[in-house]
């Protein structure tokens, strides 16, 4: 069987994000059945209905490279108890032109990581609302709410902390679970 294809998509644009040191280390689980992509957003014009008469280049490929995937997995700071302007953006500009949404479908699972105590909790449920209306059956357990990210990691940005590599590790393994379990859905 050909390994799931999962789009790798981190919610933060800053150099040292520990959310992309996240989505690194996942990266680099040994997991036979998976293949994780990192999926940029940085770049995307703001989502401007206007200009769905004249798409700009970098949704037209965003849409195309988004499409082939089997699923997606988020990982999120949180903004002001909710995702960043470019993860929202990045769902905006995948979900149109309407009718032709790339998410549709997809099984999804969201990690959410910050350096405080909460772990992000308001930007992981905030994504929640909007992945059930782009109808992606998104994983409820195991959650992942990563705390303290600053503790987690070496100087050369390695994920150090061993109780979450154990968790992230489990939680991929859950995620596997989920995709194969959706994907047929989806196919049947």
């Amino acid at each position: 069987m050909k390994p799931f294809k999962v789009a790798l998509i981190v919610g933060s644009l800053r150099k040292e994000s520990f959310n992309k040191k996240i989505g690194r280390a996942i990266g680099q689980f040994k997991i036979a059945s998976m293949q994780f992509d990192d999926i940029e957003i940085g770049e995307l014009p703001l989502y401007n209905e206007d200009l769905e008469k004249d798409v700009p280049v970098a949704w037209q490929n965003f849409r195309e490279i988004i499409n082939p995937y089997d699923a997606v997995l988020f990982i999120t700071p949180e903004y002001n108890r909710s995702v960043p302007a470019v993860l929202k953006n990045a769902l905006d500009v995948g979900s149109r032109p309407y009718g032709k949404s790339v998410w549709d479908g997809k099984p999804a699972a969201i990690i959410s990581c910050t350096p405080g105590g909460l772990g992000a909790f308001g930007a992981n449920h905030h994504l929640r609302q909007s992945l059930v209306f782009l109808n992606m059956p998104t994983l409820q357990q195991p959650e992942a709410y990563i705390s303290h990210a600053a503790k987690l990691f070496d100087a050369s940005g390695e994920l150090i902390d061993t109780s979450t590599h154990d968790f992230l590790t489990s939680f991929v393994e859950k995620f596997e679970m989920w995709i194969e379990r959706n994907v047929q859905v989806k196919k049947s």
